[in-house]
């Protein structure tokens, strides 16, 4: 049922479209092609302006309808006021996305984008390609019927640019972000009874259509390894679990890679330390972290970078039945440590914690950074407009600090110390899997931690991943978020 979004993009008068969107600045003047086709009309713009309430702004946008002496059905005049060259790319991409909502529910399918001015710079149009598609993405496989019949199954879109090579190469290299994050999006939005650990791990495997190198551990090779934390969570579901391994051999071959590791609790019941019944169905999107690395892969196999990087995922179902895990159990880790297992809803540590220590044992990695839908509190201390950072690096805190506020997906970062350590210790075992009632975010990362050795690393807690207001960028239950961010940050630094 969903619609599908084509564009193409071509030099100004090339287009062809019932519909046509043209733009206009601070001052209602039109220039280029924008005001030849203004011209056109015979209309008095500051007329109209007035009687619309229409001022230009960024984002506002005034349509018209059959516009006189005009070959097109519609008419959008797209305010830039407040977009500058050198404005932030992701005010592009909310342009976009904004346009899109002005489109996609209107008769027509063909649509001639008019991007006149030096603001519309070859980046910045492909950032308003990445809103378009970002903006128009919408989960409805499972819906029979739509609300508007009428929206066209398709929608294609021609943006006319100055700069034809060069928009066309900036939107080829920003693709492969968009399609990483609707790759992410698709995967966290599935139900959990369709989208299990096997049917994940496949997910994962198409990725060597791209030249992806895919390795999958199944339960048998965890237990070989010793992965007692990670099988653990496990045993309570009939799923079976999966260690998913994503390789990218683009730089040389005794180049230490860089790393990234995914919580993919594919649905979390809480296992005995069940969860309350309001809201549990969010819980089919505890596996975020795992969709945004393997979203982040995705966008890896088809940009091509010339380095190595590593993909590792951890997924299992926390599920409660005669043979799950007791509050009280206490499990060895692949590391040799032992941990106390106090709640079996806090089960995501215990999945990264073998999976950050095979990584980092197998691959001796640059750095590793894991997202993970890990905690409440840190929902409790940032809300949803920022993913929780934890580090021991700060060089590398500072990478994923600067790129998420270049690409608006932004991260806080939390203290951490010897004194929250202490509040993992355990008087049975080496540690215990919850810490107390305070400071929770920063103890479930403290308890990560002691599985990173002195490999650099970063945590991300992902309050972001999933049910967070619309954007103007995302209508979506599932974001995406942390593909963009890391992807910046490799290209940043790494590259």
């Amino acid at each position: 049922m969903g619609q599908t979004l084509t564009i193409a993009i071509a030099e100004h008068g090339k287009g062809a479209g019932e519909n046509i969107v043209i733009t206009v600045d601070a001052d209602l003047k039109f220039s280029g092609e924008s005001k030849a086709i203004w011209d056109q009309t015979g209309l008095d713009i500051e007329k109209l302006a007035r009687a619309a309430k229409f001022k230009g702004k960024k984002g506002s946008f005034l349509p018209i309808l059959a516009p006189q002496n005009l070959d097109a059905d519609l008419l959008v005049i797209a305010g830039t006021d407040g977009l500058l060259k050198d404005s932030p790319k992701y005010e592009f991409a909310g342009f976009g996305g904004k346009l899109i909502d002005q489109l996609s529910t209107r008769p027509g399918a063909n649509t001639r984008v008019i991007l006149d001015g030096d603001i519309f710079e070859a980046e910045n149009v492909a950032e308003i390609a990445a809103g378009l598609q970002l903006s128009n993405y919408r989960f409805d496989k499972y819906k029979t019927k739509t609300k508007d019949e009428e929206r066209p199954a398709e929608l294609k879109l021609t943006l006319e640019v100055n700069d034809v090579a060069g928009a066309k190469a900036a939107h080829k290299t920003r693709d492969c972000v968009t399609q990483g994050t609707l790759f992410a999006r698709d995967l966290v939005n599935e139900p959990a009874n369709t989208l299990g650990t096997l049917e994940f791990a496949d997910a994962v495997k198409s990725l060597e259509a791209d030249g992806m190198e895919v390795e999958l551990l199944d339960e048998p090779k965890m237990k070989e390894l010793g992965m007692g934390a990670l099988l653990g969570v496990a045993q309570g579901s009939v799923r079976p679990p999966r260690l998913a391994i994503m390789k990218w051999n683009g730089g040389a071959k005794d180049e230490a890679p860089v790393a990234f590791v995914g919580k993919g609790v594919v649905f979390d019941s809480g296992g005995l330390s069940i969860k309350p019944a309001g809201g549990m169905e969010d819980m089919k999107g505890d596996m975020g972290g795992a969709g945004a690395v393997a979203g982040l892969m995705k966008t890896v196999s088809l940009r091509k970078p010339k380095i190595n990087v590593i993909g590792v995922i951890g997924l299992v179902e926390n599920m409660l039945d005669a043979n799950a895990q007791r509050p009280g159990d206490i499990v060895t880790s692949m590391s040799g440590q032992t941990i106390e297992v106090l709640n079996t809803d806090a089960e995501g540590r215990l999945v990264l914690a073998d999976a950050l220590w095979y990584t980092k044992e197998t691959f001796k990695p640059k750095f590793m950074v894991n997202l993970a839908t890990l905690t409440g509190a840190n929902m409790v201390a940032l809300g949803n407009e920022h993913a929780g950072l934890f580090s021991n690096s700060d060089e590398l805190a500072e990478h994923i600090t600067a790129a998420g506020l270049e690409t608006d997906e932004k991260v806080w970062r939390f203290p951490m110390g010897p004194a929250y350590d202490k509040l993992i210790d355990s008087k049975n075992a080496d540690m215990k899997n919850i810490g107390g009632r305070w400071a929770g975010a920063i103890t479930a990362a403290q308890f990560l931690k002691r599985f990173v050795g002195e490999t650099d690393w970063a945590h991300l807690d992902l309050s972001t991943a999933m049910n967070v207001p619309a954007t103007a960028v995302n209508k979506s239950w599932a974001t995406g978020f942390g593909v963009y961010l890391l992807d910046q940050m490799m290209r940043n630094h790494y590259e």
